[in-house]
């Protein structure tokens, strides 16, 4: 089992920038690759990026060049790093990691807003 909890989600005017961070625990020697994905109201959960465990990462088209994500083994975190953000960026995001046999874990989410 993994326990992911997500933080620092919150309200930011366009243009600005906040750090979302997931802490996990558990059967943390278990988990493979990473990420997040987001989830607005009204609108099926789309994947934002991943990383594996040796640190290669993938984004979304959309979120390319403005976020990037990090992640600590040793402290079990990973981090998504979000600048330039766009009203369109708002949304519920959610941390995952696959770990033991391709099992799919989820945080909490945190809101993520951005205004106008």
């Amino acid at each position: 089992q993994v326990q992911l909890v997500e933080s620092g989600g919150g309200l930011v005017q366009a243009g600005g920038s906040l750090k979302l961070s997931c802490t996990a625990s558990g059967s943390i020697s278990s988990i493979g690759p990473m990420g997040w994905y987001r989830q607005a109201p009204g609108k099926q959960r789309e994947w934002v990026v991943s990383i594996t465990s040796t640190g290669g990462t993938n984004y979304a088209d959309s979120v390319k060049g403005r976020f990037t994500i990090a992640r600590d083994s040793a402290k079990n975190t990973m981090s998504l790093q979000m600048n330039s953000l766009k009203p369109e960026d708002t949304a519920i995001y959610y941390c995952y990691c696959i770990a033991g046999i391709s099992r799919t874990y989820w945080g909490q989410g945190t809101q993520v807003t951005v205004s106008s």
